[in-house]
């Protein structure tokens, strides 16, 4: 999803490693394979939890659903996308997509908190933060640089700070799920980084997209599993 950077700015197309044929199918593979867990696991998980199990969460599901398809489809379409000024707009939206994903997935767990102190100032710092990380994307992406990565992770990791509310609230599979899940997506950056590494690229995918996997089964387990 991340495109290769510098500290200071992005590179320019030309100035990146050239992936292979086969490195460009595999990452390929795994992107249409992650968009199709999505869809079809989303689409399930939005039926159920409207019809049976959820319906109070289901726009906070829909949030969290949406913005899952689209950071894996902006991505699939980054990394196909041939050298052009199109993939260079394309290489903003990707990273752009990725902070609204990563609100995105709090979304539905801190909704479970309702309006609480701690659920209300939360969904407010995580939203705020990664618009904040969207609007910098889209209009200013060569400074902002591998400092990206490190608002990835604070951003994505600050649930600590309502951990013993979200242990209060929801079951502790859906908290191994969630732990599991920003384990998978923090270790997948080692590859991302690796950048001389043969099919660095889509092994950074695979990491993504099972960090992703591990956090949709949580949504799945907290709204679906654990209220039949």
């Amino acid at each position: 999803m991340m495109s290769n950077e510098t500290i200071v700015k992005y590179p320019r197309l030309d100035e990146r490693r050239a992936y292979s044929l086969a490195e460009k199918i595999a990452d390929t593979a795994v992107h249409i394979l992650g968009l199709v867990v999505a869809i079809a696991a989303g689409s399930i998980l939005l039926v159920l939890a409207l019809l049976h199990t959820a319906p109070e969460a289901f726009p906070a599901l829909l949030i969290y659903v949406s913005t899952l398809v689209v950071v894996l489809g902006v991505s699939l379409a980054y990394n196909i996308s041939p050298a052009t000024p199109i993939k260079r707009f394309l290489a903003r939206l990707d990273q752009a997509a990725i902070f609204l994903f990563i609100a995105g997935s709090y979304t539905p767990f801190l909704a479970v908190l309702g309006g609480t102190p701690a659920g209300v100032i939360m969904m407010s710092l995580v939203w705020g933060a990664s618009l904040v990380g969207v609007a910098l994307k889209l209009i200013v992406p060569e400074r902002f640089g591998r400092i990206a990565i490190l608002l990835y992770l604070a951003i994505g990791w600050s649930g600590v700070l309502v951990f013993q509310s979200l242990g209060q609230a929801l079951p502790a599979s859906t908290l191994w799920l969630l732990l599991a899940g920003g384990i998978t997506y923090s270790a997948g950056i080692i590859f991302h980084l690796w950048e001389k590494l043969r099919f660095q690229n889509a092994l950074w995918h695979v990491f993504v997209v099972a960090g992703a996997s591990l956090h949709l089964w949580a949504v799945i387990d907290c709204m679906v599993v654990a209220r039949l």
